[in-house]
């Protein structure tokens, strides 16, 4: 039976194979996909050739040997898009967007779903399980029907992304694995045997396959194979060879075994679904059931250390009217108490753990949160209330993740949640006192008054060779981590990610050289860097993984330094985008003259001080300037340059180079008479 169903296989990928190498050969027009550095991303990470065209697509698919995943990405290219609900391509700066969720646990492997299932029901369990272990689920062909038709909600923020309706657009899961390998793990365009290890190693994913394909996305799936990439084959027509047959319900647990992927969920007793995979999603005003804060409500949150006699472990309790006391449309006032205890707990891991807050409530599917200590605006979806959620469940999500998440710190935690409004105004007094008693710990804390910095290697999971170093004047890369952040994750997790930096002598004060730090580099960067200016993007500028929030090129024509942000997809007046800027600095490399960086590092006193740091900057975004222009003027002011803001320039007053030349000289911006930076 077996050798039957692997000749019947195999057949039917001969079949593809010819159909494809037909379609190859009367391909015609021009080829490319929006907002992406990589052309079309499989083809040049296997050929080196950036593909614009039919002619260009033939040559890379015969130096490729014929590759079918080749062929699939050149025929995909030269069809027209796909319309909503699907997503078609990915562009670049969402891919990037997930980095950091894909190196810090929040992703714990990658899947594809193509063809048509049988039972919706059996497609949506997967999917629903697919989502509690945390695998991001890329949707193509006839199982995006099946579950709309099942009233599972779709899109990247919900972690299914749907692809397209036809199988074959699954290749956009293929360009994003090349995407990821290029990005972030430092993979050059055309090292194909580069590309095949770190597929294999690095990107745990697999595929299931429904019924329904045709003979030439068999052909497609079956090449991702050669990504090291295992199928599954989830019901009858398929089996035998190098697919394996699975049952629908053993699916998901039989590809991560294959993968090595190892995620324990453990069920919260509340009425909605718990995960990560709902963290990205929003609740528009029209979805809402009841609201918190934001402008409309006072509202806060306030995590704290308390003796273990003052804590009742699992203990959630609500003062003030819950969601079944109000009408839909109501906006309540909050205040968000955890009370935690603990032998290992200290009173510095406050302010972190606080904001995991935000992290927890965003994991159920019906309840969402946005930015912390007394700005905080919480909703809860008519969907959820439907299902029966009440606010004092928000404090079971809460009570369970932080014992689950701090088991080695936290003996016991308690949750209060007020809605009444007079006890909230009452209760944010002490609140602000406890912020302000926080930040002046930590306020104006300089390098120069530390001998250990931090370091992150989060992003070693797809980044190899790449090394974040963490001061106290800055901030990691993603944004994410401050140093504060590191030397307290050291101390919960000592053999994480973040490890002490001994900084060691001084080798140059101005660039941030320090012997200690070149020897952790080296060692921790697998001897592929040696050293790093911490204050310079010209001289050994510090790598970069692929999840920066922002990056610094030189201008060489007006001697300053533009600053794009991710979010930002026009032009800048490089005549490069984001995209194909990131293209060159991710993975790893040193590339002097660019830098990844973050939004708060600009704000920092030691931002490219080598550099003359913000006087030299003469291009960011409006969008970028409007986010940091009340900070960035104070800090302006504090310098005695009041009206630098005003001359540096944007997309709307300098689009082009020769724009910025002339917009810079009309406004006399220092750049144009300091030192030459090249």
């Amino acid at each position: 039976m077996n050798n039957r169903l692997m000749d019947s296989l195999d057949a039917t990928i001969e079949r593809g194979r010819t159909d494809l190498d037909a379609r190859m050969q009367a391909l015609a027009g021009k080829l490319a996909y929006a907002e992406t550095a990589y052309a079309l991303p499989v083809t040049y990470a296997v050929t080196g050739i950036a593909v614009r065209d039919a002619d260009g697509a033939r040559e890379a698919y015969g130096q490729s040997g014929n590759n079918l995943l080749v062929a699939c990405e050149c025929l995909m290219a030269g069809e027209s898009g796909v319309a909503s609900p699907y997503t078609g391509f990915i562009p670049d700066a969402v891919l990037r967007g997930l980095g950091y969720t894909l190196v810090d646990g929040s992703i714990t492997g990658l899947g594809l779903l193509v063809g048509t299932p049988e039972s919706s029901d059996a497609v949506a369990a997967i999917c629903r399980e697919m989502q509690e272990k945390s695998l991001l689920t890329f949707l193509a062909g006839g199982v995006v029907e099946a579950l709309s038709g099942a009233g599972v909600r779709l899109g990247l923020d919900y972690r299914l992304v749907p692809l397209g309706p036809h199988s074959a657009r699954g290749i956009h899961f293929a360009d994003a694995v090349a995407r990821i390998a290029m990005m972030f793990g430092g993979v050059q365009p055309g090292d194909v045997h580069s590309l095949l290890r770190y597929a294999a190693e690095r990107a745990k994913a697999f595929v299931i396959a429904f019924p329904g394909l045709t003979d030439e996305e068999v052909a497609f799936v079956d090449a991702l194979r050669i990504l090291g990439i295992p199928i599954l084959a989830a019901g009858d027509g398929y089996g035998g060879g190098e697919w394996v047959p699975v049952a629908p319900a053993d699916a998901v647990r039989t590809g991560m075994d294959l993968r090595g992927i190892r995620v324990t969920v453990t069920a919260i007793p509340i009425p909605m679904a718990c995960s990560p995979a709902f963290e990205g999603k929003s609740i528009r005003k029209e979805e809402m059931y009841v609201e918190f804060g934001g402008s409309r409500t006072p509202a806060f949150e306030l995590l704290r250390m308390r003796p273990k006699e003052e804590v009742e472990d699992d203990a959630v309790t609500v003062v003030g009217p819950d969601v079944d006391d109000v009408p839909e449309g109501t906006a309540l006032p909050l205040a968000i108490l955890v009370d935690v205890a603990g032998a290992r707990m200290k009173k510095d891991y406050e302010p972190v753990l606080e904001r995991r807050i935000h992290n927890f409530i965003n994991y159920g599917e019906g309840s969402w949160h946005v930015a912390q200590r007394d700005l905080i605006w919480v909703r809860l979806s008519k969907e959820a209330v439907a299902k029966g959620v009440k606010i004092r469940d928000l404090g079971t999500l809460l009570a369970h993740k932080f014992r689950m998440e701090f088991p080695d710190h936290i003996d016991a935690v308690q949750v209060t949640l007020v809605t009444d409004e007079q006890k909230v105004t009452e209760m944010l007094v002490e609140a602000r006192e406890t912020y302000a008693a926080r930040d002046e710990r930590i306020a104006g804390m300089k390098d120069e008054d530390v001998g250990t910095f931090y370091s992150c290697t989060l992003c070693q999971t797809f980044a190899p060779n790449h090394v974040c170093v963490i001061t106290p004047e800055r901030p990691a890369l993603c944004g994410a981590i401050t140093w504060l952040d590191a030397r307290i994750a050291y101390e919960i997790t000592p053999a994480g990610a973040n490890q002490p930096v001994e900084k060691g002598e001084v080798v140059d004060a101005v660039y941030g050289e320090f012997a200690g730090v070149n020897r952790f580099v080296k060692k921790a960067s697998h001897g592929e860097v040696d050293r790093i200016s911490l204050y310079s993007m010209v001289e050994n500028p510090m790598t970069a993984c692929g999840c920066f929030e922002c990056i610094a090129a030189v201008v060489p024509e007006v001697n300053g330094i533009l600053i794009v942000n991710r979010d930002y997809t026009g032009d800048t007046p490089l005549g490069m985008t984001f995209s194909t800027l990131a293209g060159t600095i991710g993975g790893g490399a040193q590339t002097p003259g660019f830098i990844g960086i973050s939004k708060n590092y600009i704000l920092s006193d030691r931002f490219l001080q080598a550099e003359n740091g913000i006087t030299r900057v003469v291009w960011m975004p409006s969008s970028l300037k409007e986010e940091l222009e009340d900070r960035l003027r104070e800090k302006l002011a504090g310098q005695g340059m009041t009206d630098l803001f005003e001359k540096i320039a944007d997309e709307v007053s300098a689009p082009t180079i020769e724009d910025l030349v002339a917009f810079l000289e009309r406004v006399d911006h220092p750049a144009l008479t300091m030192k030459s930076l090249i």
